[in-house]
């Protein structure tokens, strides 16, 4: 049986911030990060098609 890698890059979940804040239906997407670049929380612009524009999204743990 192969032994698992402990490698730099981890799989994250981002979420939307403003749709959490009115109650609306958050919209959340999936990416890889690296952990030795950027050990904080990542906080990137992407697409909500339920608010339909830009807004920020941040990795939720």
């Amino acid at each position: 049986m192969a032994k698992a890698k402990k490698g730099n890059r981890i799989n994250i979940i981002v979420e939307c911030t403003e749709a959490r804040k009115q109650g609306l239906t958050p919209s959340r997407y999936s990416t890889s990060k690296s952990r030795r670049n950027t050990p904080s929380r990542l906080e990137i612009k992407k697409y909500n098609p339920f608010l339909r524009r830009h807004t920020v999204h941040k990795e939720v743990r």
